[in-house]
């Protein structure tokens, strides 16, 4: 691993976009600083092998592309609301896509900020049920894909804006996950590969070599609840 200069050294990593506490992640993605070339399918193995259970590194590839963090424009999110009917969650999702603006509460260091939760939101609808998942209790799950905006839209901004347009609280607190965060397709409003760049720009492959220098590998983590 490469560190930075000075007195003080730090490890050359970058988290861009970390999920807030208290919700699960299947993507988060960190740049780690190399201070010689190594395969990105060993190094990924490696780190893997030394993390806990339920944090793992899916996927990683050399950095070929720059502005890794500026390709992280959306997330997509699961909102598992237990004890609430579909059919009750999927009208409290229409009723807040038809709203031109949201204006939601959120309390700040610098006291309660209000801002809109609307603008952020390309789509919010219902998901579709696993076939393998539980029916005896009622169960909704809403899809929600938001824009990477500042201040930044997270999922219990827009529970709290489902709650204020549509009087729509579970219960329980929701169970709240990332599916995925990348470039936002604004025509189909799907979130696609942070990592398609660099993969497209790697060399075809030939025999294994290894070069001394610095190099950077960019890796996908799958992790639980933070």
């Amino acid at each position: 691993m490469a560190y930075s200069a000075g007195f003080t050294p730090h490890p050359r990593v970058s988290y861009a976009n970390a999920a807030p506490t208290g919700t699960g992640s299947e993507a988060e993605y960190l740049e780690i600083g190399l201070a010689a070339s190594r395969d990105p399918e060993r190094l990924r193995a490696l780190l893997d092998e030394s993390l806990p259970t339920g944090l793992d590194i899916v996927d990683a590839v050399e950095a070929r592309t720059p502005h890794l963090t500026e390709r992280l424009q959306a997330s997509v999110w699961d909102l598992r609301l237990d004890q609430v009917a579909p059919e009750t969650a999927a009208r409290a999702a229409e009723t807040f896509m038809a709203r031109s603006t949201v204006e939601v509460e959120r309390l700040t260091k610098n006291g309660v900020r209000t801002f809109d939760a609307r603008a952020a939101v390309v789509r919010l609808g219902l998901a579709e049920q696993r076939a393998d998942e539980p029916t005896e209790r009622p169960c909704a799950i809403l899809r929600l894909v938001v824009r990477h905006l500042t201040p930044a839209v997270r999922p219990d901004d827009v529970l709290s804006g489902l709650r204020a347009v549509a009087e729509l609280a579970p219960p329980v607190p929701a169970a709240v996950t990332r599916l995925a965060q990348g470039p936002l397709d604004e025509e189909s409003g799907t979130v696609t590969d942070p990592l398609a760049p660099d993969r497209e720009a790697a060399p075809p492959a030939t025999a294994a070599t290894v070069s001394v220098g610095s190099a950077t590998a960019t890796t996908q983590a799958e992790e639980g609840t933070a």
